[in-house]
């Protein structure tokens, strides 16, 4: 039996969390993220050269858009991750349950045992 919150349709914020969160845990994001953080650098410092340059250092701007990122970032990836601790949750008050009723199905198996021991061990005397 599966979980009706496991069919349940997601919704375009819910789509784009996961993927977002997909996208920005793999290591392409990263090493394509440093590229372009080392581009951006690179373009700055020799355009200094020239004079010419959107962003002198220390790179404010650059600062600017890394703040930006973040700030928006955090919560999408913490909103993706809460679903998954809900489903966790729901895995795990489910595993629970089974591991109960097993519990339960093989104290009564012992049990039968214990009846079938007895009752041959008083035919032996």
């Amino acid at each position: 039996m599966v979980h009706p919150v496991f069919h349940a349709p997601r919704t375009l914020g819910q789509r784009a969390a996961d993927n977002l969160t997909k996208w920005a845990g793999s290591w392409t994001f990263i090493i394509s993220f440093m590229l372009f953080l080392v581009a951006w650098i690179m373009v700055n410092a020799i355009w200094i050269v020239f004079g010419k340059t959107w962003d002198p250092y220390p790179f404010i701007l650059l600062n600017l858009v890394l703040s930006c990122l973040a700030a928006v970032q955090a919560p999408i990836i913490l909103m993706s991750q809460n679903r998954e601790s809900q489903k966790d949750r729901i895995r795990a008050q489910y595993d629970y349950a089974v591991n109960k009723k097993a519990e339960k199905e093989i104290q009564e198996i012992k049990n039968q045992l214990d009846r079938i021991e007895k009752g041959t061990s008083s035919r032996k005397k």
